[in-house]
């Protein structure tokens, strides 16, 4: 596995001469090879750390969104013509992105008696992905296919290398880094699928964001505010705070969730200077009425900021019928079905198999780890009442490998142990690296260059999280792991001996911490099937 691991990690034309075979020449296995690419290393990111003021980190990148844009024969005025809904935020804004996109597609059919939709497509742009890149840029809520992904991939990407080759430049060098490479493609196969509703999320921040080369769009919001990203943002509240609020124009209505009282105050600032009105929005009153699709008491407040924000938009559109005060009126059926049928993979998602209750949800911040453990919680009390601490076993799986996991696991004990009033919230503990398996390694969507290779190899943040974890809780058991099917494997053999032990008793197994670690584990699961075999080679 270290071997397999160590060659994902070499350099980039290495990993290029991997995708030329005929085979994989315009493939979506060598369009993804060639987007690992543009990964910046794990020792790149700490030496920009050492030697960039903060405030520089992400000037240059709005201007040079522009020149690629313009590269690839596009303008920033083109993407007028996608009709933009721009989402920024710390927590929700990918939960609220998928509702406003969930709701606006339901204005893409015909109804009886109209020549033809008001909308035709939604594009929906977000990040991270859980198992596959093309994720990430979905045409009505449906994410490109591998053949869709890797048409528009090499069209952006040799439309590139000629305008490297045009100026004298390296046509291998001349490339935008990952991300940003990602939004561009998303701009340019949205143009051309003829996309007429495009909702965009942030990536960092908003002011400096690559997103934020959007000039007019129909309209912005900002979710929930937290602490998050300081080196490029700041260490404040209010830093943050007014970077999201860069993406807030003077053509559009702004929105945003209810806020810490100093992030509000910048965010109404940054607003005052645009020249527009920045609503707060609050809970629709029929919103509880409304079974949303994605779980989790906190996504009333999503689902809330995506009615405003799609209301706004259908209003600008000219689609009949709707209010010009939304929370003031009914909820329209459609914006009922819309957020009905929401779907968003890892986030408080839960699964079942054989002796196992899995829950899921991805959670990388102090704010959003606290409510991903509300959500556990919530979920014990419900299932366990009399029987908690008797005969359930409760299982973490954790691991968070670029941020302060320490502090976020410390965070997550102290949420559980409050609401469950217990000081052992868990009988186990397990704390796992990203790689998925333990014989073929990582799949290329989740190859990650981001993170430091030793400190994988030597499980140095797994074995610091399971000493943090002994300190606060020394009951429970704690397992460090080298990869995710390890973790689940473990999981999996202990939930048969206790079935057996327990008259069927489930075990609980919550699976939370870094989005990669997530989407590993979904790819285990629905890889690697539980079946009583698997359960008794592992027992033996």
């Amino acid at each position: 596995m270290r071997r397999a691991w160590r060659s994902l990690q070499r350099s980039g034309p290495q990993r290029r001469e991997l995708t030329r075979s005929p085979v994989m020449a315009r493939s979506y296995e060598a369009a993804i090879a060639k987007l690992n690419s543009l990964q910046t290393s794990s020792a790149t990111v700490q030496e920009l750390r050492k030697t960039t003021p903060r405030k520089d980190m992400n000037m240059r990148s709005l201007p040079e969104t522009v020149e690629w844009l313009r590269r690839i024969g596009h303008k920033p005025s083109d993407l007028d013509l996608l009709n933009l809904v721009h989402i920024a935020g710390t927590k929700g804004k990918g939960s609220t992105s998928a509702f406003i996109s969930s709701i606006l597609s339901q204005y893409t059919r015909s109804e009886p008696g109209q020549s033809s939709p008001r909308l035709h497509k939604v594009g929906l742009y977000t990040s991270p992905h859980l198992l596959f890149v093309r994720e990430r840029i979905k045409i009505d809520n449906v994410p490109l296919s591998e053949k869709q992904f890797a048409q528009y991939f090499f069209e952006v990407w040799d439309l590139l290398e000629d305008a490297a080759k045009a100026a004298g430049e390296d046509p291998l060098s001349a490339k935008p880094r990952y991300f940003r490479y990602l939004t561009l493609m998303a701009f340019h196969t949205y143009l051309r699928e003829g996309v007429d509703a495009t909702i965009v999320e942030c990536g960092v921040g908003g002011e400096y964001d690559c997103t934020n080369v959007i000039e007019q769009p129909k309209v912005t919001a900002i979710t929930s505010l937290g602490i998050d990203h300081t080196l490029m943002l700041g260490p404040t509240i209010e830093d943050i705070a007014w970077h999201k609020g860069g993406i807030m124009k003077s053509s559009a209505r702004a929105f945003t969730a209810p806020q810490d009282p100093n992030a509000q105050r910048v965010l109404a600032e940054r607003a005052a200077a645009k020249g527009i009105k920045l609503d707060v929005v609050v809970e629709h009153p029929e919103l509880r009425q409304v079974k949303l699709g994605l779980n989790g008491d906190f996504q009333y407040t999503n689902a809330s900021v995506a009615v405003a924000v799609a209301n706004e938009f259908l209003r600008r559109a000219g689609v009949p019928e709707i209010s010009d005060n939304i929370m003031a009126d009914s909820l329209p059926a459609k914006f009922k079905t819309g957020l009905e049928e929401t779907r968003l993979g890892g986030r408080c998602e839960t699964r079942s198999e054989k002796n196992v209750a899995w829950y899921i949800d991805g959670a990388h911040t102090l704010e959003s780890i606290h409510l991903a453990g509300q959500w556990f919680a919530s979920h014990i009390d419900a299932d366990s009442s009399s029987d908690f601490g008797m005969n359930k076993l409760r299982i973490l799986i954790f691991n968070q490998q670029t941020r302060d996991s320490p502090a976020l696991a410390r965070a997550l004990h102290e949420t559980l142990a409050a609401a469950l009033e217990s000081d052992m919230p868990f009988t186990h503990a397990l704390f796992c690296t990203n790689i998925t398996y333990k014989l073929a390694g990582v799949r290329p969507d989740f190859v990650s260059m981001n993170t430091n290779a030793d400190d994988v190899e030597l499980l140095r943040v797994q074995k610091c999280l399971a000493a943090a974890w002994n300190e606060i809780d020394h009951n429970t058991e704690t397992q460090v792991f080298s990869t995710i099917e390890e973790a689940v494997d473990f999981v999996r053999d202990l939930a048969e001996r206790n079935s057996v032990q327990q008259g069927g008793v489930p075990v609980m197994a919550f699976v939370t911490g870094s989005i990669h670690l997530v989407g590993g584990f979904l790819d285990v699961i629905e890889t690697k099937t539980y079946t009583e075999d698997v359960c008794r080679e592992n027992w033996r």
